[in-house]
């Protein structure tokens, strides 16, 4: 009995693997399509990498008599890095849309990989404004998106407001835009992850502690960016609602 109960629970285990994996394949193959209507260099750079690292890995092969084992070889290796090439596109497509618009910067520090604690909209406007607050172990990470003539004012407040519980722990300003002095839409994890680990996961756990009594001051933000043609107008006076 026990034995027929782990054959079922293995065979349904099996199917929906299956079932997952036909999903991401279909995510994938749609994503190619949008992208391809979007990007015209895609398939012909695509191409140009597979066939550039078959001939040259060919070529070294047939150098030194090697030409059968490395063809297998380059044909596995274009097939990587023209699946690289895609996958940078429509990430740089992906942020190019996002960029500028309200929500983007939050959107962007949710998927930030590993110890990260984010809290969005720590203060904001009813402009759409923002500060988020991130913990890491480079200490507390202030990340502002908005009108520069807003935001920074409103940066300056949210540092002083926690500077004030934190004591010696260092507390970094981003301002997300494409002038001198702020950070790219696109290169914002980058730049956070790259910040000096000055403090351990032990003490991000009781600055989390003690920043969780403030409170926040912002208004609510959109989960992600919002949608090209969205009524901002609309948003906004949601916002003034909450």
């Amino acid at each position: 009995m026990a034995e027929k109960k782990d054959k079922a629970a293995r065979k349904q285990a099996a199917q929906a693997k299956r079932a997952e994996s036909r999903a991401r394949r279909r995510q994938i193959y749609e994503a190619f399509k949008m992208q391809r209507r979007e990007d015209k260099w895609l398939l012909p750079l695509m191409i140009g990498v597979f066939l550039l690292t078959i001939a040259v890995l060919f070529g070294l092969g047939f150098v030194f008599g090697l030409q059968w084992f490395t063809l297998p070889l380059g044909i596995a290796l274009g097939l990587l890095l023209a699946a690289l090439l895609f996958g940078r596109r429509v990430q740089r497509n992906v942020y190019a849309k996002a960029d500028g618009q309200p929500g983007a910067a939050a959107w962007v520090l949710d998927n930030l990989r590993g110890r990260w604690r984010v809290t969005p909209a720590v203060a904001g406007t009813t402009q759409l404004d923002a500060v988020h607050r991130v913990i890491g172990r480079p200490g507390i990470v202030l990340v502002a998106e908005g009108a520069p003539h807003r935001v920074k004012a409103l940066l300056a407040q949210e540092k002083k407001r926690i500077a004030r519980l934190i004591g010696d722990t260092p507390i970094y300003d981003v301002l997300v835009g494409s002038d001198e002095g702020q950070v790219p839409l696109r290169r914002l994890q980058r730049h956070i992850v790259k910040l000096p680990r000055n403090i351990t996961v032990k003490q991000m756990d009781s600055l989390e502690n003690k920043l969780a009594a403030l409170g926040n001051r912002g208004a609510a933000m959109p989960k992600g960016p919002l949608p090209q043609g969205a009524k901002l107008r609309n948003i906004q006076r949601t916002v003034r609602r909450r």
